[in-house]
């Protein structure tokens, strides 16, 4: 036992097999010391966390950063990647609805050297009702504050390194996508009524043609299309700040969603006749999209007015979201190349959309095989003789 009184001491605990390390520290509130442990695997982990700890006291930021709360940490880093440009404020109104789900544990308000990957994990098994994103989330948040605590001396092990994020009881619905004649149907239908009776309905046509999501339409501003080069230009959204209010995004929702789109020659006549209603109010935004009241469009409303029109086609289980799916499925069943279909719809990366998609592209496949096929026979690569054999004749194998 290496015992050294209010510095610490080291010990080998038989039972368990592992060293404890014995200190004190001092209660903030009544000045008092208490004694604590902390159980290491090896005699050598043990006296590095007790020099760090005896190091760390000598230490003035020591006291501030030792007391912080696993909440208040993440809070903390949140603030400074806002303040560094990391995040945007969009970005921050997300991380802040994950922030309020971890609140609910009883970890946010615990010392975050003092939380065990037992802990975590117990946690993380109890998440199972959440969707798979939120709990993808959930995951990063804690990954990135004990990276970084772990990186500042802050904790002398990262209690994050064996966990296993744990599986979603949610089955994920299958994309839902409109069929032709149920497209063919709303875009008659939208067509053949007036911008009084459907404010929104220029808004339903273009993600209908171009894939955009709803937040990219309401931010585009008259400046955004070219009708010379027959171009949209898509570098913004609507997004919420932290308070949910809607705001204007800098960018779009990832970096890929910067884009150019080809103006859609079907639907040319209803965005001129968008923006010339845009140009004739003179509005300083320039927004091709306003609400009533000349300000942002909300989303939320927005998708309230598609209900209204979804109901009148007596359609079910569709979002104006449905209708970017929609353009998605349109594109595949036409033969687009998957790379082109990543590039138009804004996707980070082609895994994306292959994953977003595939049972789309796995009912494509026996089209395209016979591609293949046909393709072999007409350069002779195998004769119709051969195939006639692989398709019916019986192999024997002899014992």
């Amino acid at each position: 036992m290496y015992n050294t009184r209010e510095k610490g001491s080291i010990y080998y605990n038989k039972a368990r097999d592992n060293w404890t390390v014995l200190y004190y520290e001092t209660d903030p509130k009544t000045g008092q010391k208490k004694r604590k442990s902390k159980s290491q695997p090896t005699k050598e982990m043990a006296e590095k966390f007790l020099t760090s700890l005896m190091y760390q006291r000598k230490n003035p930021l020591y006291m501030k950063k030792h007391k912080i709360c696993l909440g208040d940490y993440m809070k903390l880093r949140t603030k400074t990647k806002l303040e560094t440009n990391i995040i945007s404020e969009n970005s921050l109104g997300r991380i802040n609805q994950t922030l309020n789900i971890i609140k609910k544990s009883y970890l946010y308000n615990k010392k975050i050297d003092e939380i065990t990957t037992e802990e975590i994990q117990n946690y993380f098994n109890t998440l199972t009702d959440y969707s798979s994103s939120t709990i993808n989330k959930i995951f990063s948040e804690f990954r990135q504050i004990f990276n970084y605590a772990f990186s500042q001396n802050i904790i002398l092990a990262n209690p994050m390194v064996d966990i296993i994020k744990p599986k979603s009881k949610i089955i994920n619905k299958p994309l839902r996508a409109l069929t032709l004649d149920e497209e063919e149907n709303l875009v008659n239908y939208l067509t053949g009524i007036t911008l009084k009776k459907c404010r929104y309905r220029n808004v339903f046509l273009i993600q209908m043609f171009t894939g955009m999501r709803i937040g990219e339409v309401l931010a585009l501003k008259t400046t955004d299309i070219d009708l010379a080069h027959n171009l949209i230009t898509v570098e913004r959204t609507i997004s919420k700040d932290k308070n949910s209010k809607v705001i204007m995004g800098k960018t779009t929702k990832t970096y890929a969603g910067q884009r150019e789109l080809p103006v859609p020659i079907l639907i040319r006549d209803f965005i001129i006749e968008q923006m010339q209603i845009a140009n004739k109010s003179n509005h300083k935004t320039k927004l091709l999209f306003r609400n009533s009241l000349g300000n942002l469009a909300n989303p939320a409303q927005v998708n309230t007015a598609f209900k209204e029109v979804i109901k009148d086609l007596g359609y079910e289980d569709i979002t104006s979201h449905t209708l970017r799916h929609t353009f998605a499925t349109r594109c595949i069943e036409s033969g687009m190349k998957p790379v082109v279909i990543q590039r138009l719809m804004g996707h980070t990366n082609i895994q994306i959309t292959l994953n977003t998609y595939t049972s789309i592209f796995n009912k494509y496949k026996e089209s395209e095989i016979t591609k293949v096929n046909n393709y072999y026979l007409e350069n002779n690569i195998i004769t119709d003789t051969h195939k006639q054999i692989s398709d019916y004749s019986v192999v024997v194998i002899e014992e």
